[in-house]
């Protein structure tokens, strides 16, 4: 089996006949664009034999619902459930309705189907800042398969949802990538932007800071001084976002600075360091019915934690190695919605980069009959999942 830890994968040599970057990226688009197809044309297929809507579980359903009254509306919904929890739509960042008010304002679509356009349009966008990352540090065959993994993640179905899974992870992904260009205002901007589309963005400003912290110049002639002046632009903007709407919250509800986190804690988050998931895990293997799916979390949490120590030794770059943790450890470590989990890793797209390099080191035949079976496995759970009982 190839070597999932080794460090590298030599990019090609430049040339000066190189295709541009869109012709580099249209190899692993395409791809992507066909495991999507797939999984959206057996949610279709999974979905009538059901009689149940396709398009009412993409557009308007779970999560969905509450953007699309956002765009519409505005702010001020609460549902207070029946065990005293006050459900507030303050819980959502408001990028994604933002664009679904602007996207419903000038076309005859409803903020739904929108906000599953946006969803649509921002996933081809994340698969090719996944692209971009993963061809800059290991080549574009590892860019490939990287795109091509993601898309195939049993929970990809979310990509086409109208969550903000996809927006945030494209502006996460192409914020990454201008660290590893030293572009640092264009970083800190999507930064921020990714601060406004979920709480997890923190996880973008904690990698930008990083990455320029430890690159930042040394030296005092003038080439040197604005290098300074674009780096510190650079963390200036990148938290502008998240600390812009937390502070909006906290003054909308007179609750002071940290008030968003009296909101979550309404919906029954918070954040233990994984206490309170560890219990439920616990409480499935205790369960004679449900010890299979609780072993199948720990085999799960083991993998990502195996995925994220491969990361490190593989010596990603700094920025992309607190980003995943900064990901990994909010999404493991929240005391509520366990069943979300795997949707909450899905813009932890460097875990995917070990694998990615693994998948470039086999023969071409081997690789794509893993990706194929996976994107079949992928689009049947997808259907599945949507169609059973609970929100993803």
């Amino acid at each position: 089996m190839p070597d999932i830890d080794s460090p590298r994968v030599t990019p090609a040599r430049p040339s000066t006949h190189r295709p541009s970057a869109v012709r580099r990226a249209a190899p692993a688009l395409l791809g992507f664009a066909a495991v999507r197809t797939l999984g959206l044309a057996v949610l279709a297929l999974w979905s009538a034999a059901r009689d149940t809507s396709a398009r009412t579980l993409l557009t308007a359903r779970w999560d969905a619902i509450w953007y699309a009254r956002i765009a519409e509306s505005g702010y001020g919904h609460e549902v207070r459930t029946p065990d005293g929890g006050v459900h507030s739509d303050l819980a959502f960042f408001p990028l994604l309705p933002w664009l679904e008010r602007l996207g419903a304002a000038v076309s005859p679509l409803s903020h739904g189907e929108v906000g599953f356009v946006v969803s649509v349009a921002a996933s081809f966008a994340a698969a090719w800042g996944i692209y971009a990352v993963a061809e800059r540090l290991y080549g574009d065959r590892v860019g490939l398969y990287a795109v091509l993994l993601w898309a195939v993640l049993p929970v990809g179905v979310v990509q086409s949802m109208a969550y903000s899974e996809s927006l945030f992870t494209a502006l996460a992904a192409w914020s990454l990538h201008a660290v590893s260009t030293g572009r640092w205002i264009v970083a800190g901007a999507l930064a921020s932007l990714a601060g406004l589309t979920r709480p997890v963005g923190v996880a973008v400003v904690a990698a930008v800071w990083a990455g320029a912290l430890v690159a930042f110049p040394r030296g005092r002639d003038a080439t040197e001084r604005a290098a300074w002046a674009h780096r510190l632009t650079g963390l200036a903007l990148a938290p502008l976002g998240s600390l812009g709407y937390v502070l909006w919250v906290g003054r909308h509800t007179g609750t002071g600075p940290l008030g968003y986190l009296d909101v979550q804690h309404g919906w029954g988050n918070g954040f233990d360091g994984g206490y309170a998931f560890a219990r439920f895990v616990a409480g499935k293997l205790a369960s004679a019915p449900t010890a299979a799916a609780g072993l199948a979390l720990v085999v799960g949490v083991l993998l990502v934690l195996w995925l994220y120590a491969a990361c490190l030794r593989q010596r990603q770059p700094i920025a992309l190695v607190v980003y995943t943790g900064a990901v990994v450890g909010l999404a493991l470590c929240a005391s509520g919605y366990f069943g979300s989990k795997p949707r909450l890793l899905l813009p932890a797209f460097p875990l995917l980069l070990p694998p990615a390099l693994a998948l470039a080191r086999r023969g071409r035949r081997a690789a794509t009959t893993v990706v194929a079976l996976s994107a079949v496995v992928s689009a049947l759970y997808g259907a599945f999942w949507l169609n059973g009982s609970g929100p993803p």
